[in-house]
């Protein structure tokens, strides 16, 4: 009996022990923020040097973590992006060629990945990758996301937002807190579960149609009279294009990111207070350069939707107390595609067995890393504007649910398409595409054909591939047999039968 009692405790110890053991594993793990504004270019930060709009926060976290003065979005426009930040792949490996075109339900998320490793992921706001509702085969849930409070596109004040595929339901309040809020709350149960978690906050900020709340577009009555001129954008009455000053759109939407930044900082306290704040990595980027109805002209050439320095850059912050404990910038060049490789890093998960564009950049977190290997590969691919093939994914299971202010084909809701791509020519190479390889930067667009030292010239103001022909024959040659490996993913072959 004595032995009995004596096994008992023995087995209850051991039990306690590994108990503990894992409870130790999972509370040393680190909880993953990952934010991404919409339509937020490099330049419109404090830190960067804007010279009206007003980012604190943000400010902060450039002077006290890891600021990335080379970080670029996957491509300069929307959907693309994000389909690149879930999955380390660029966008065309998946036929996610421009806004509104969706990813396959065969591609291998972050979420997924991490949640197989423990990890509750959850998302909040904006998607834009597929439909969000509960039948898509591309909604959060469908690609690994336990919970999500999420839109089909973009959103503003009071949006209407569907939670883990539901009917949407309109919440009151400003966008970006209501998804700071919601993420506080997840952490804490997650926290309550022993359990670490991912977060991919993308908010609907600062994208058009703008509205601001009045004490944010108060801090922006006075903007310069230069701002006159008229340009295009949603309106929140029609839902149609409208002309209006530059003064009246840049005010609405400068109001949007300040709110925004208030809202991080609101993450950044509530963390604090949670008492999580110190193992936690929270990051922020935006998911293309700025849109041509904000673009002051500096100080990079072009916009949303090219693929020069203005279209492509974007803020690119990090913060992880217990990590990084002096400021530092770093210069490396890095993508959204190399987040899910540098996350699965961070939180010793497996990496798919396909292949990645992106590369584990965590070296960068402690400096060990101060040069990218390989180049960073864009492309805006042709096939947008070709004859299309089978769908990849049944139509009706592509209609969007959460209604839009902006009108899309006639309606208030934001349908998504894929198709099969089978065959290809040489056609299928053409498109606008650009690498950045160290200092250099090569853009093929039509038969025009320009080469810049982006660190001596960062405005991309003197084409030179005239003057380094050898220089761009070899990197032409590295970009069409990349594009060679995109070709085979985008025809499934990463996918097994």
């Amino acid at each position: 009996m004595m032995w009995f009692q004596t096994g008992l405790v023995l087995i209850s110890l051991c039990w306690m022990g590994c108990c503990c053991l894992v409870c130790a594993e999972a509370n040393d793990r680190p909880g993953l923020i990952l934010m991404m504004g919409d339509d937020h270019g490099w330049e419109e930060t404090g830190y960067n040097g804007h010279p009206h709009v007003k980012t604190p926060v943000l400010d902060e976290m450039a002077r006290t973590g890891l600021r990335l003065d080379r970080f670029y979005a996957a491509h300069p426009n929307c959907s693309p992006t994000r389909a690149s930040f879930l999955t380390g792949r660029h966008p065309n490996r998946m036929g996610t060629f421009a806004p509104g075109w969706s990813f396959r339900p065969e591609e291998i998320t972050m979420a997924a990945l991490l949640r197989q490793s423990g990890y509750r992921c959850a998302h909040f706001g904006k998607w834009h990758t597929g439909p969000v509702r509960a039948d898509s085969p591309v909604s959060p849930g469908a690609m690994g996301f336990d919970e999500w409070l999420s839109h089909d596109n973009f959103f503003e004040l009071n949006p209407v937002l569907s939670r883990n595929g539901a009917r949407p339901q309109q919440i009151a309040g400003e966008s970006s807190a209501i998804l700071v809020e919601e993420t506080l709350r997840f952490v804490e149960r997650s926290q309550k579960m022993g359990q670490p978690f991912l977060v991919v906050l993308w908010f609907g900020s600062p994208h058009e149609p703008y509205s601001g709340l009045p004490e944010d577009l108060a801090l922006y009555a006075d903007l310069p009279a230069r701002y006159e001129k008229r340009v295009s954008v949603t309106s929140n009455e029609t839902g149609e294009q409208e002309r209006r000053p530059q003064g009246e759109i840049l005010q609405a939407r400068y109001a949007e990111i300040t709110a925004m930044d208030r809202a991080i900082g609101r993450l950044r306290t509530g963390l604090t207070t949670l008492g999580v704040r110190d193992n936690t990595l929270l990051f922020y980027c935006g998911d293309n350069g700025t849109s041509a109805d904000a673009a002051l002209g500096a100080p990079h050439r072009g916009v949303k939707g090219t693929l020069y320095q203005g279209g492509l850059l974007v803020p690119g912050l990090l913060e992880w107390p217990s990590r990084i404990r002096e400021p530092r910038v770093s210069v490396v060049s890095a993508s959204t595609s190399d987040l899910l490789p540098t996350v699965c890093r961070l939180a010793g998960a497996d990496l798919p067995m396909r292949p990645l564009d992106g590369r584990d950049l965590s070296g960068v977190l402690d400096g060990s890393l101060t040069e990218r290997l390989e180049p960073l590969y864009f492309w805006e691919y042709a096939a947008a504007g070709r004859g299309r093939g089978r769908p990849w994914i049944e139509p009706r299971l592509q209609e969007g649910t959460t209604p839009l202010v902006k009108k899309m084909a006639g309606k208030a809701t934001r349908d998504f398409i894929n198709f099969h791509y089978d065959t290809f020519d040489e056609q299928s190479y053409r498109g606008s595409r650009a690498m950045v390889d160290g200092d250099w930067k090569l853009v093929l667009s039509g038969d025009r054909t320009e080469l810049f030292n982006v660190r001596l010239d960062p405005a991309e103001s003197e084409n030179i591939a005239a003057r380094e022909p050898v220089r761009v024959r070899g990197l032409e040659e590295r970009l069409r047999s990349w594009q060679d490996g995109v070709l085979k993913s985008l025809a499934g072959g990463d996918y097994q039968q």
